[in-house]
């Protein structure tokens, strides 16, 4: 049918209203699309920018260096030395790591089990994280790796700095040591530093490294690399180095710590020796000791199973941990109880035919036929057992407890240390919270000469004799200064112990020393201008039966060595204007005045000297000996001081 002109009309209008409708959609997409072009070329350059770069632009952290650790003259006890390496990282060998590792094999020679073991590790681990194959490489094999990248996708060549301590076990307890990061530390610390993320980053576990790790863990750097479709890289971009962590510098002597270490030789033991004017450590040294470095290279399973099961405990700082029963090193604690509380004067007698009878029970002196009529100077010149089990009966254990807390005993003194332990200096109150019973009669004269519950570490032994020698509050100090910046140390107060008190115990030191009767006689200093002021103690680690005493005290030197007493010595110097105090503890050594008195007043003397300890200052008869031991030594001679940056 044909149409008519209006119909032909009409729907030529209805085509020419969609037509316009449709251009008009039209256009108006195109100008949507070109106003969005717009700003996203010029609105949001930057951000789009960005958001490309992130496909092509890595950014790799930097690990800083870790910050040196210095004596007292400037010496590093702890540095960082050069150490090649090798990483990979999984996203960027393309996933599959083992064909890498492979031909990775030929230029570092990697046993099948060790490549298993990484593949292990790498499928546990993100694909972008970097792991390290190996590590303290020759030039050459890191070389020949760097010449070979390209063929080694994903692997990286690395030159980095370790850890390393140039004075190996010297101050191996002090200083602790630095190991790989762990899931354990990670979970320790609410919100980690990226840095402690990296491949095998070395933080501090123990000891200074460890309580001052965010001192010296410094702050990283990061460098911006441009890579490939397949993740590897092209070009380095732009590279802004860390911050160092911070020079920390110790109280510390390097060649008085070599010396302690030396001279107390194979001995379980631990020597404490105290500035008495600023509480400055100048030595704190546990024997034996381990080589730290063995720790960050990683340190083999035999190796560590032998610290482990040696019966001389090296892995122990037995300065600040080991807690020991004071033996009579504590008689001055108890005759100052006394003397404070006025229960006697200098001149109280006690008369000591050989034990004390309480009850039923005999406490012996150690003087089996008895010092006879005894005062206080007396007591301590020879160490006379009676005097205080009278003086404890009169005088009781909370006074006492008291006086040993005001000079450091069963404190915990504040040191940048591992474990630093409490000790014991018990009273009423102790006992019946530790162990619900009440205070015995008996407890009090075992505590009286150091004994029973009494516990005391080499450390705490030092400040007492420092505060005793000084009549002031001195508190140990380790840290001398942070970059550069020295550390503030708050001046001690005036102890609350009248100048009398203290006045007689240091006269009883002094006869301890010098006097014809004195129990260190032996180890006395001759030099008048260097005066040595001490006392001698040794500790029963076992009980002696009745039986065993009728018939005669079986000799240490009869006994198993874990089954010997403890020898201890404690002394300061000079004795009219002290500088150094000196404690020792040699376990299961013996007695104190044969063991311990000699090897303590050797390292008081190096003190003192600044140096190997003068023949004339010990008595003739000991003199070769003294000159043969030092020759047999391997003395550290310090270097002339680096200087260490400072941000003061």
């Amino acid at each position: 049918m044909k149409k008519s002109q209006r119909e032909i009309i009409d729907s030529t209008r209805q085509i020419t209203r969609r037509g316009l409708m449709l251009a008009g959609i039209q256009i108006a997409t195109v100008t949507t699309l070109a106003l969005k072009m717009r700003s996203m070329q010029l609105d949001h350059a930057e951000e789009y920018r960005t958001l490309a770069d992130g496909n092509s632009i890595k950014i790799r952290l930097l690990p800083p260096s870790r910050g040196l650790i210095l004596d007292r003259n400037g010496i590093i006890i702890a540095g960082n030395e050069q150490n090649y390496r090798v990483t990979l990282t999984r996203e960027e060998a393309g996933g599959d790591v083992e064909p890498v590792l492979r031909r990775l094999s030929y230029l570092i020679p990697t046993t099948e089990d060790r490549i298993a073991e990484l593949v292990d590790e790498f499928s546990r681990r993100s694909a972008i994280t970097p792991i390290v194959l190996a590590d303290r490489l020759s030039w050459e094999q890191f070389s020949a790796i760097a010449v070979n990248a390209p063929s080694l996708p994903g692997v990286t060549p690395e030159s980095a700095l370790s850890r390393a301590y140039p004075r190996a076990g010297d101050f191996a307890h002090v200083m602790g040591y630095v190991g790989p990061v762990s899931d354990y530390d990670l979970s320790r610390i609410e919100d980690p530093d990226p840095v402690l993320r990296l491949p095998d980053f070395q933080l501090g576990k123990i000891g200074v490294e460890g309580r001052l790790e965010t001192v010296l863990r410094g702050k990283a750097g990061a460098r911006r690399v441009e890579v490939n479709s397949a993740g590897r890289e092209m070009r380095q971009l732009s590279r802004q180095q860390g911050e160092q962590g911070a020079t920390v510098q110790l109280t510390l002597d390097a060649a008085l710590q070599n010396y302690a270490a030396q001279r107390m030789g194979s001995e379980s033991a631990a020597a404490v020796v105290m500035d008495c004017q600023t509480g400055d450590l100048v030595s704190i040294c546990s024997s034996p000791s381990f080589d730290p470095n063995k720790f960050v290279r990683g340190i083999s399973s035999p190796e560590y199973r032998a610290l482990m099961d040696h019966d001389h405990r090296p892995l122990a700082d037995k300065t600040v941990q080991g807690v020991y029963p004071p033996g009579s090193t504590f008689k001055m604690v108890t005759l100052m109880a006394g003397l404070e509380s006025g229960v006697i004067d200098a001149g109280t007698n006690f008369y000591c035919p050989g034990y004390t009878t309480l009850g039923n029970r005999r406490f012996h002196c150690w003087s089996r036929g008895g010092h006879g009529s005894v005062n206080a100077i007396k007591s301590l010149e020879e160490s006379c057992d009676v005097y205080f089990y009278e003086l404890a009966q009169r005088v009781g254990i909370d006074r006492i407890a008291i006086m040993a807390r005001k000079l450091g005993l069963g404190v915990r003194h504040d040191l940048p240390m591992s474990a630093v332990a409490e000790g014991i200096a018990p009273d009423r109150a102790w006992k019946q919270a530790r162990y619900g019973e009440s205070w015995q009669v008996g407890d009090s004269l075992n505590a009286s000469i150091g004994q029973g519950y009494v516990l005391a570490s080499p450390l705490q032994l030092a400040v007492m004799t420092a505060r005793i020698a000084s009549g002031r509050a001195i508190a140990p100090q380790l840290i001398r200064s942070i970059d550069g910046v020295r550390q503030p140390v708050p001046e001690a107060a005036v102890l609350d112990i009248s100048e009398s008190s203290l006045r007689v115990a240091r006269l009883g030191m002094d006869a301890v020393m010098n006097s014809a009767r004195g129990t260190a006689r032996r180890a006395r200093i001759l030099r008048e201008d260097w005066r040595m002021a001490g006392k001698t103690g040794t500790s029963q680690v076992r009980n002696i039966t009745v039986a065993e005493r009728a018939r005669g005290v079986i000799s240490n030197d009869q006994l198993p060595w874990a089954r010997r007493d403890h020898a201890l010595f404690v002394a300061y110097a000079p004795y009219d204007a002290p500088k150094y105090a000196v404690s020792l503890v040699v376990e299961h050594g013996g007695g104190g005045s044969a063991v311990a008195a000699p090897v303590a007043r050797d390292i008081l003397l190096f003190a003192l000297n600044g140096g190997v300890p003068p023949l004339d200052a010990v008595p003739s008869d000991q003199r070769d000996a003294m000159e043969e031991r030092h020759q047999a030594m391997q003395l550290y001679t310090p270097e002339a001081p680096r200087p260490g940056r400072s941000r003061a």
